[in-house]
């Protein structure tokens, strides 16, 4: 158990969002899918990566944060995208879209590949900066969520978690997974003690979330 406390991040002041904004008004262009660490891009801009189980809203969430429609594809199946995905955020900032996880009709031999990328990604990206964790809201921390953060413990990569589709959960549920949220946290030191709330439908919380990684250095 860490003892950290796990609070909600707050809206940010305007100088920080008006960065964030900018950042994000920047182009956002593909670059590539990477399926080996021989193929990753020159490491020569700050980069911030998405994980997330699949069907959990990762490209939605890129797509809103980047203002871009279809700049990150979701694909129909879940764990079909082996790839890790590249894009530019303006002249200075790679957002790095990981595979979906947690997936049941991926072969074994596929799976293992992609965790031993995964795990070489994340142990030897010296700008990676921050991998933000995305949780369901209407489902809280899943087991295969657990087990993504550990390999972020063991890597030492500080983690945030983003809880998508806030909008979809009824007010009298929401303390309730939030709670339980917290309490995973609670058991992984990478974890970085505020929570993001999101709604790439309704645009909440992405102010917030490109603020942050505004301030990333």
């Amino acid at each position: 158990m860490t003892g950290m406390t796990f609070t909600m991040a707050e809206e940010p002041d305007q100088i920080t969002q008006e960065r964030g904004r900018k950042l994000f008004a920047g182009q956002s262009e593909f670059v590539k899918g990477v399926v080996a660490m021989s193929g990753l891009p020159p490491a020569d801009r700050m980069e911030v990566c998405f994980a997330g189980r699949s069907n959990v809203g990762k490209s939605s969430l890129i797509n809103a944060l980047t203002g871009t429609k279809g700049l990150a594809r979701a694909s129909n199946t879940p764990g079909r995208t082996q790839e890790i995905n590249y894009f530019t955020q303006g002249p200075d900032h790679y957002l790095v879209d990981l595979p979906g996880y947690g997936y049941a009709n991926a072969p074994l031999a596929v799976v293992e590949k992609w965790q031993r990328l995964l795990k070489q990604y994340l142990s030897g990206r010296q700008t990676l900066r921050r991998a933000f964790v995305l949780i369901d809201a209407r489902h809280g921390v899943k087991p295969v969520d657990d087990e993504i953060m550990s390999l972020l413990d063991s890597a030492a990569v500080t983690f945030q978690c983003v809880m998508t589709k806030i909008d979809k959960v009824k007010i009298k549920d929401k303390d309730a997974v939030l709670k339980q949220v917290q309490a995973a946290l609670a058991k992984h030191p990478a974890a970085y003690p505020e929570i993001v709330l999101t709604s790439s439908e309704k645009g909440e919380g992405i102010p917030t979330l490109r603020s942050i990684i505004t301030t990333l250095e």
